[in-house]
């Protein structure tokens, strides 16, 4: 039998980074004497290259790369590990696994940081590969980023499945043929997901694996869609 992949997301699907990526963020804006917005109005940082983010609470692409270096060393000082797992997800990743899978992570995040990340949660030994943006900007686009992991890892698209919680992940696993499952515990949310094409919809980790068996493989990825419990379908 052919291995099947499985793509996932790391901020939002794996972790939830709110504490660490928005406080970075928000250092980052005080530091070059930017107000930033509060807190709970950055959410929408979480999943999108940073790059962009910098670029739309900057207006403009003047200080973009000094706000990337202000960050990056507040989140390399230890702000990366501000992060909690999302209940339930470690066992789904474990019993993917187990279940024959071969699990990539694919993430914008740099691979620099998403690397000890998922030491320090104790899940990289799952993960056949991995794979992240670089610190110059290359693969911060999730299509790019994933035409690289199908062309590093040799992968057929035919037999791999994205999971994520962001249009950016859907949009970007599309480009290639790729379905995604979208995890609803994440920052994107059902309307969000739905819109971009997602072909299911997960509400809690815990019912990942019977949403991916039942799935993939897809005889049509766009012709159904479907929650793992009191969802919709169309």
């Amino acid at each position: 039998m052919q291995p099947r992949y499985l793509l996932f997301d790391l901020d939002g699907t794996i972790t939830d980074p709110a504490p660490g990526i928005i406080g970075s963020v928000i250092h980052a804006l005080e530091t070059l004497g930017a107000k930033p917005p509060a807190f709970e109005a950055l959410h929408w940082t979480i999943g999108p290259p940073l790059r962009a983010s910098f670029r739309r609470l900057l207006g403009g692409e003047e200080r973009v790369e000094q706000a990337l270096d202000i960050y990056r060393s507040r989140y390399r000082d230890g702000a990366m590990f501000e992060a909690t797992l999302y209940a339930g997800i470690s066992e789904a990743i474990a019993a993917l696994n187990s279940q024959g899978y071969s699990l990539v992570l694919a993430t914008s995040k740099p691979h620099v940081f998403a690397r000890p990340i998922l030491s320090h949660f104790s899940l990289d030994h799952h993960f056949a590969a991995i794979h992240g943006a670089e610190l110059d900007g290359r693969h911060d686009d999730k299509g790019e980023l994933i035409g690289h992991i199908l062309a590093t890892e040799r992968i057929d698209p035919s037999r791999a499945l994205m999971i994520g919680d962001r249009a950016y992940d859907v949009k970007g696993a599309a480009r290639h043929g790729i379905a995604t499952i979208g995890a609803l515990w994440g920052h994107g949310g059902q309307a969000e997901l739905r819109e971009a094409g997602a072909v299911a919809l997960c509400r809690q980790p815990e019912h990942l694996c019977e949403v991916i068996a039942a799935q993939f493989p897809f005889a049509n990825p766009s012709s159904k869609m479907a929650t793992s419990e009191g969802g919709f379908r169309r």
